[in-house]
């Protein structure tokens, strides 16, 4: 077998299609952390909350889409669900609903977990003056349980950046998806796709140092 001859040049004539493509990722990683984060907010406080009617349903949307595969999910929001509603989606909305609901779900149990590490005696305390569970939640729990949830928040945003490139399979338009455009026309899918790589330890091995310096910061402000 002959070495291979690395060969970059029809990559970087193409950098456009790639550049577009991150757009699309930041984009698509962006709206899902967002909707993401907002439903497992919900759902998590749903989730401790001792009310069945609020409890179970948001233990089994947190276990079916905890234990799916991404790719099926996304897979099944842009083929089945239009079926379904009689609605055509497009690869962003789909790709878009189908992140934001799986990264709700493992958002959910984070924010569980980080309520359920606040001791008891802060809730007592609240509920002792008058608060509502929700005002107990905003004024006196979440603010306490969001330093000990960012090590594990941020975790999952990192893995959601790269997620983002499932939505290739849907034809979405973010960077891996360039690269197979690149590939696919020139045939160097070699270099296509190491370059990806690159790009992707190029954003996010900066973002994890950053988050580490936040999480070395507030814990000498505790």
């Amino acid at each position: 077998m002959k070495p291979h001859h690395w060969d970059f040049a029809a990559v970087l004539d193409n950098w456009q299609i790639l550049a577009s493509g991150l757009i699309g990722t930041f984009e698509l990683a962006l709206a899902s952390l967002l909707c993401g984060t907002a439903i497992g907010l919900v759902v998590g406080a749903a989730r401790y909350s001792a009310r069945p009617l609020l409890h179970w349903p948001a233990t089994a949307y947190v276990e079916f889409f905890r234990n799916t595969p991404v790719l099926v999910q996304i897979i099944w929001f842009f083929f089945a669900l239009p079926i379904l509603i009689q609605v055509d989606l497009s690869p962003y909305v789909a790709a878009t609903l189908a992140l934001s609901l799986n990264t709700g779900a493992f958002m959910a149990e984070i924010f569980r977990g980080g309520i359920r590490s606040i001791h008891r005696g802060q809730w007592e305390a609240a509920r002792a003056v008058g608060m509502t569970y929700m005002q107990c939640m905003r004024r006196v729990i979440l603010p306490q349980a969001i330093k000990r949830m960012l090590p594990a928040f941020t975790n999952r945003a990192i893995e959601l950046f790269k997620m983002t490139t499932l939505a290739s399979a849907i034809a979405f338009h973010e960077v891996l998806y360039g690269a197979k455009t690149i590939a696919a026309t020139h045939f160097n899918s070699i270099e296509a796709y190491t370059t990806v790589a690159f790009i992707f330890f190029g954003l996010v091995y900066p973002m994890v140092q950053f988050l580490y310096a936040i999480e070395r910061n507030l814990k000498r402000g505790d």
